[in-house]
């Protein structure tokens, strides 16, 4: 096989796949607006990386074998479109997945293999999906009132298996290839029908995608950030679908139940560590320009809020360093990053981002959320009042400072703002499942001996 160029990656999309957007289906996905520019985003990428030849294959497909390409696939990864993203992450967490499982059952391991194999040689992307409905959370799986609210399998044949439930949050399902299906949490005896992973295609019968998006359709040029970054959000139902063995990594071993979503969350707050350390820069750099366009980078309680999130913005990438610096080496020679600080990393960029976010609310101003359009900035007669009034000093025209607001809106203050507010919380799992992993992986008995060495305590 051969790597795809984008072209060839829009043409794949016409599969039969069932995708429904604002209640209706969608049948050309290339030609509908809520699509555009996820599918122009992703074919660049199929286009920017293809290469000839049939044992090619992309840079998302390397598994890191030192820290040191370990590093280098972060630095990449920062420059790929999501579902490249998502594509490179979820078929580590898998990988990752198999070397912890293989003891126990080597035929899941090797499906896995084979499974990233196929994936590779395919040039195709992968979704990982794991948050299920959940229902009523006081209740387990075996519980609940509609015994579908946690994925399932509901039959079992020879050749292999029919699940049946629905995956929350599937960010960028509608333009990818294959869905990962995984449990969302640790499974209990009693519960082994819900302690079920494989790897469905997005055109199996059964599969369908409910799609949302933050994506403006109107003044695109006051949405600078998200008119060129958006993918769609994917709500997917699988009804009765069928999967054949190869495919199927988990089907009732409830030991294993939690493996695959402790090694997709590593995976997935180690990338989403790496997205906090550039966006704190950014907003470092948004909140300098903004303070400098006002006149107020000097007064001091400004000063402070920057210096704040240049150290907010230095500790995550130094927790980031601190992450692959400390890489493990799996049995099979792969390595994957600390689990110590990639989670310590990871909660502590996420749960001080919302300050961050403050801070540079509060050093902009009102006008963040207030000022004219940039229609309004080209109306004839209009548009020379704005630039006279929103102008501040010399080399601070109005144009300038406007298009700085609505890039701040864009970006913090707007719908893809408060996508970002509730993925930077939630992606990899929310904070608690952090602080859980942190704390299991801590040397805990190292601080004790030295707290015992302190107090007089510790033996000879």
């Amino acid at each position: 096989m051969a790597m795809m160029t984008g072209e060839e990656y829009l043409a794949s999309l016409d599969d039969g796949r069932r995708i429904v957007a604002e209640g209706e289906d969608i049948k050309d996905l290339t030609t509908h607006p809520q699509f555009a520019t996820a599918l122009k985003l992703v074919g660049e990428g199929y286009d920017r990386h293809h290469r000839p030849g049939d044992d090619a294959s992309g840079p998302y497909f390397k598994i890191p074998r030192s820290p040191a390409e370990l590093k280098d696939i972060l630095e990449l990864l920062l420059g790929w479109d999501m579902v490249t993203v998502t594509t490179s992450q979820g078929l580590l967490a898998l990988l990752t997945a198999a070397a912890r499982i293989r003891p126990a059952n080597q035929e899941y391991a090797q499906r896995i293999e084979d499974y990233f194999a196929h994936c590779r040689d395919n040039d195709l992307r992968c979704v990982q999906a794991i948050t299920d409905a959940k229902g009523d959370r006081k209740r387990p799986p075996s519980a609940q009132d509609d015994p579908d609210v946690y994925t399932r399998i509901v039959e079992r044949r020879p050749d292999g298996i029919v699940v049946r439930g629905a995956k929350l949050h599937i960010s960028s399902a509608a333009v990818s290839h294959e869905l990962v299906v995984m449990p969302t949490k640790n499974m209990k005896p009693g519960e082994e029908d819900w302690a079920v992973a494989c790897a469905i295609p997005v055109n199996a019968p059964g599969v369908t995608i409910v799609n949302t998006s933050y994506a403006p359709r109107e003044r695109q040029a006051d949405f600078p950030v998200s008119s060129r970054h958006n993918m769609p959000e994917g709500f997917v139902i699988l009804d009765d679908v069928f999967v054949p063995n190869e495919r199927v990594f988990l089907a009732g071993e409830i030991e294993h139940s939690a493996t695959f979503a402790h090694s997709l969350g590593l995976w997935e707050r180690l990338g989403g560590t790496a997205h906090l350390a550039e966006y704190g820069d950014t907003l470092v750099g948004l909140a300098q320009l903004i303070a400098e366009a006002n006149g107020t980078e000097r007064v001091s309680h400004i000063r402070e809020k920057i210096a704040e999130m240049v150290i907010y913005a230095t500790l995550v990438r130094g927790s980031l360093e601190a992450a692959i610096a400390n890489a493990e080496a799996s049995p099979e020679g792969w390595y994957f990053p600390s689990e110590l600080y990639t989670n310590a990393a990871k909660h502590y960029g996420a749960a001080e981002f919302s300050t961050m976010i403050r801070h540079l609310h509060d050093i902009g101003g009102g006008a963040i959320v207030t000022a004219p359009s940039v229609s309004d900035l080209e109306h004839a007669e209009v548009g020379p009042f704005i630039r006279k009034y929103m102008r501040t000093k010399d080399g601070i025209d109005g144009e300038y400072r406007t298009r700085l607001f609505h890039a701040i809106r864009d970006f913090t203050a707007d719908a893809y703002g408060g996508w970002q507010l509730v993925t930077m919380l939630q992606s990899g799992g929310g904070l608690y499942a952090q602080r859980l992993v942190a704390r299991k992986h801590y040397p805990m008995d190292d601080a004790k001996a030295l707290a015992l060495k302190l107090a007089g305590l510790a033996e000879d």
